[in-house]
């Protein structure tokens, strides 16, 4: 089902709500990376350009009690976003209140206004975040429109994207999804439901409880599904083959077994691993093939697997990947993972697909973002997306 998107709105004149994802890194103060705040752009100035009045709502961070509001205010970031749009944004320092809903009634068409961290409603009972019907109620009577462009928490059933877009539709308004939305349901959408084949998934990361659901669901779409990271080793125990300390899960090998069986040729493991004695980034390391010797851990795939990969991946007319291959953190086992980003690089025939923040790091680290087809700006909203679920922020959008 198509979905409205900011695009079919008529906004002049129009108080339009746009729940964004400004959730930037702030230390002290200073934000350590704007790419969030730049990715949502394209809808803000759409308002601004057409005279709608943009009201712009985001979370930053996890706010546990009153000490965590000095730190995670959204003030540094209006005023990097004031920088970016090259005009005023007026910044209010309270998500409800005579003090916001003044400043939204003075505003003129064309004007910006950041509400301040959603989430400082989640001291008092998590309002926010367990999507309170009072507050997303009160948020949707502060507009006469309601924009979603906030992936990185679709996945959430929150009182700023579903609360709002509910409240919104109840009243017989509009509720659209904004570009950096409506982009993120394009590609994932079409590179789950109708890839270009060969397709072949890449699926890294610790863990196999947290990717079984991708796993079950890419091999039933995927000519190949590559794994790597620290779940490799729960599929090896499966296999026989010994892991010495490796990460592994013990409760999950006889569902690795079941997933083997059922994948045949289309899963691709790592053949050689990058291993060490300590889980520690200045522990002397060695390249070990097939069984991994008692005292030691798999830290980063190997030369072999490298070269395996890329054999699998050279002809892929789709590419969709999520994880490291190894301890990315540690700059001596971040090879595997760079070397796989690299290589996405050279796909130019592919559409090239990457979420996760380690994967998305790797390719920003090496340069090659712009030569890939589409980074997902949310991680957990996009492997839930490959699991075929249905995200509570998507589905709360107004259909066409």
């Amino acid at each position: 089902m198509a979905k409205l998107i900011i695009s079919d709105l008529d906004v002049k004149g129009k108080k339009v709500l746009v729940r964004v994802d400004f959730n930037v890194p702030i230390k002290n103060g200073v934000i350590g990376n704007d790419n969030r705040i730049v990715a949502a752009l394209p809808t803000i100035n759409y308002i601004i350009e057409h005279d709608g009045k943009a009201i712009l709502f985001s979370h930053l961070g996890r706010i546990k009690k009153e000490e965590d509001k000095k730190e995670l205010s959204l003030r540094p970031v209006a005023e990097r976003l004031a920088e970016l749009l090259n005009k005023p944004v007026t910044f209010v320092p309270a998500t409800r209140g005579a003090q916001l809903e003044d400043a939204i009634n003075n505003m003129n068409d064309g004007d910006v206004l950041l509400v301040e961290n959603t989430r400082f409603e989640d001291l008092d009972g998590k309002k926010e975040s367990g999507n309170d019907p009072e507050l997303g109620k009160y948020w949707a009577s502060l507009g006469d429109v309601f924009v979603n462009d906030a992936f990185g928490t679709a996945h959430r059933s929150h009182a700023s994207n579903v609360g709002i877009s509910e409240a919104m539709k109840a009243e017989g308004k509009q509720a659209a999804a904004g570009y950096l939305l409506e982009k993120e349901i394009k590609f994932l959408g079409n590179a789950v439901d109708s890839p270009k084949h060969p397709f072949v998934a890449i699926l890294g990361g610790a863990k196999v409880s947290d990717k079984i659901g991708v796993i079950n669901h890419l091999l039933g779409k995927a000519d190949k599904v590559i794994v790597g990271g620290g779940m490799t080793y729960t599929f090896y125990a499966a296999k026989g083959i010994k892991i010495g300390n490796s990460l592994v899960e013990k409760d999950k090998i006889e569902l690795a077994k079941e997933i083997m069986e059922k994948a045949g040729d289309k899963l691709v493991l790592p053949v050689d691993n990058v291993c060490a004695k300590e889980f520690n980034n200045d522990a002397p390391s060695e390249v070990v093939e097939g069984d991994i010797p008692d005292g030691y851990m798999a830290l980063d795939i190997g030369p072999k697997s490298v070269e395996l990969f890329e054999d699998t991946l050279k002809d892929a007319k789709t590419v969709v990947w999520n994880g490291p291959m190894g301890v990315f953190e540690m700059s001596n086992f971040a090879k595997g993972t760079l070397e796989v980003g690299k290589f996405l690089g050279t796909l130019s025939d592919a559409t090239t697909i990457v979420g996760g923040g380690d994967s998305t790091a790797a390719v920003q680290q090496l340069g090659v973002a712009d030569k890939l087809t589409h980074i997902s700006t949310g991680g957990g909203a996009s492997l839930e997306y490959l699991e075929g679920k249905t995200l509570p922020g998507i589905a709360a959008v107004s259909d066409k």
